[in-house]
């Protein structure tokens, strides 16, 4: 009755978090998929040329690649969110290295929304914010719409322009 309870905290305060869009689970299990694509290609040549070894390996090779296609990125979408507060950015990421970081925005220096060609498929974006200072000097936040990164970012920005003048 006397103490807290730690998980208590943190499973409240993970409820304020929002999460990044759907659709980065879908990127991210593309990328893992193009990376797998190696992978699956020697597997194969293991199997058809490696004898007894080919015959073990292979399938093993090619049953890991495709649990971390399928399984990860939907951990990765559960671990990573999000809350952008009246005067800061919370980021929260990591499966098993948890990271919690806060951005106030009167640090900022400025901000990018990037888009590869995977994220414009998907109609998704990847807003950074850079701060003074070399320590996690800058924060990216993928996952977001593209939509959604432009107006993050002009929100940010009329914050820091209120706030210089």
């Amino acid at each position: 009755m006397g103490g807290t309870d730690d998980s208590a905290i943190e499973q409240v305060d993970e409820e304020a978090l929002a999460h990044v869009h759907p659709n980065h689970e879908k990127l991210v299990r593309a990328q893992l998929l193009i990376l797998a694509v190696p992978i699956v290609i020697g597997a194969i040549i293991a199997m058809i040329a490696g004898g007894t070894i080919g015959l073990i390996a292979g399938p093993l090779a090619i049953l890991i690649a495709a649990f971390f296609a399928w399984y990860m990125p939907h951990r990765r979408f559960l671990a990573r969110g999000f809350a952008m507060g009246t005067d800061r950015l919370r980021v929260v990421r990591g499966l098993l290295f948890r990271s919690d970081t806060v951005v106030p925005f009167g640090r900022v220096q400025h901000i990018d929304v990037d888009r590869g060609p995977l994220e414009r498929y998907y109609g998704l974006a990847t807003l950074t914010l850079h701060t003074a200072g070399t320590h996690n000097a800058s924060v990216a936040l993928p996952g977001l719409l593209h939509e959604d990164a432009l107006a993050m970012r002009e929100e940010i920005r009329a914050h820091i322009k209120r706030e210089t003048l």
